[in-house]
């Protein structure tokens, strides 16, 4: 596969970090002894990207006189100076007629180690204008939320000052692949905001993908996010989420297990949290696991409960979680029940299927997806379903309840919180 073009926005003066070091343009600021923009420099040569622009503004002669030509690190650099600050996408102006072919757009103030050529070939299937490498992150209550459709297209980019109430944890990267088409707003050399006057607008259009990953990103924006990638970087946390690596997750049940056990929940108001729930997932995120839901929602097929209402409630989940600074990587459900006789009930989920626990679909359908090594996975939930549904692809199992069976868990734990602190000390 041929390597698109890559273009890297580092014109900012990076204000929040400065008390890191003010004395260089933010992308200069060292991690590690190497300046950020040096690993992801260092991630695009790897991965066999060799075409790179850089857009620089404040103090950009550092960059220039740091990274030359790029030769160092097996790239081809050229640069683009901004004379007067044109915002995150203003200087893309330079650009039009120039690059002729799909290109990644970078900013320049991220950690990141990702598939790109994964990213870049969904890109290519969705056919669209642009797609934004979305992911979960722990402070979605100040960060812009991005809601999509089933087929991950854009519907919605609601900014922090937006009216929210109940959302999905998922929030743009910053890493985009656009085509060249998107050229056509640029009519003049003018100020542009990447998200609200480049990228949004294409929602109207349908135009906007996004590519949703639970690879590391994360951004400089501030002083302790700079500490905690500092940290990441040490414990090999960025490396080892790029989805070529095999990763490993802790599946978790939902009702029982993550919250209150309401019997069949259809109604949103039903959803709370168990005591310490968020907790344990956020000990899951900072673990280098995958935090996955797995749960069976009969109700659906019962006719009870509709796939929209179950995308609320999930929804409610996730900013729950969020507000308490833990996050999802990703929730699969199975809405089939194979007993008839309901009033209402809904035939086509009537059905004896693969992905209802105490069968491992759901747990075999993420693994595909995200590349996990189930044999160094877990799976914790409330019931002996849970535990078979794990034992059937070899994961290891926690059991949150004292029933009886003849298949035993790996450990036992009153709560989510005991069971994940008793996986991880191990």
């Amino acid at each position: 596969m041929k390597k698109p073009p890559a273009v890297i926005m580092a014109g900012g003066k990076g204000t929040r970090i400065a008390a890191i070091n003010a004395t260089v343009p933010k992308p200069m600021i060292e991690i590690a002894d190497k300046p950020i923009l040096q690993y992801e420099l260092e991630v695009l040569s790897r991965q066999g990207y060799r075409d790179v622009t850089i857009v620089t503004g404040h103090l950009g002669h550092a960059i220039q006189e740091y990274f030359g030509d790029g030769s160092s690190f097996d790239l081809q650099i050229n640069y683009l100076h901004e004379k007067e600050p044109l915002g995150t996408a203003g200087a893309l102006y330079w650009l039009k007629g120039k690059v002729s072919t799909d290109f990644l757009l970078l900013n320049a103030d991220i950690i990141f180690d990702v598939d790109l050529d994964r990213f870049y070939r969904y890109h290519q299937a969705q056919k669209t204008t642009a797609t934004i490498l979305t992911h979960p992150n722990a402070h979605p209550y100040d960060s812009a939320i991005i809601a999509a459709d089933k087929n991950n297209i854009a519907t919605a980019w609601l900014h922090k000052e937006d009216t929210r109430l109940w959302y999905r944890n998922r929030v743009n990267a910053g890493l985009h692949f656009l085509s060249p088409s998107v050229f056509a707003s640029y009519k003049t050399l003018e100020k542009k905001d990447l998200d609200r006057d480049i990228l949004k607008p294409l929602i109207e259009t349908h135009q906007l993908s996004v590519y949703d990953s639970p690879e590391y990103v994360k951004d400089m924006g501030t002083p302790d996010r700079y500490e905690n990638v500092i940290k990441d970087l040490r414990d090999g946390l960025v490396a080892a989420r790029n989805l070529n690596r095999r990763q490993k997750a802790i599946f978790l049940d939902r009702d029982g297990t993550l919250n209150k056990d309401a019997g069949f929940l259809t109604n949103i108001d039903q959803l709370e949290l168990i005591p310490g729930a968020s907790e344990a997932v956020k000990l899951i995120n900072d673990s280098g696991y995958l935090a996955i839901v797995v749960t069976n929602q009969p109700a659906i097929a019962r006719g009870e409960l509709t796939i929209a209402q179950l995308d609320l409630i999930h929804q409610k989940l996730e900013t729950l979680l969020g507000q308490d600074g833990a996050y999802l990587d990703a929730i699969y459900y199975c809405p089939h029940h194979p007993d008839k006789g309901f009033s209402g009930e809904r035939p086509e989920y009537k059905i004896e299927c693969e992905c209802r626990k105490p069968k491992p679909g759901m747990l075999l359908q993420a693994a595909r997806h995200f590349n996990i090594d189930l044999s160094s996975s877990w799976m914790i939930g409330d019931s002996i379903k849970d535990i078979e549904a794990g034992k059937a692809v070899n994961c290891y199992t926690a059991l949150l309840s004292k029933e009886q069976a003849n298949i035993q868990p790996d450990l036992s734990a009153r709560d989510l919180l005991s069971a994940v602190k008793k996986i991880l000390d191990k």
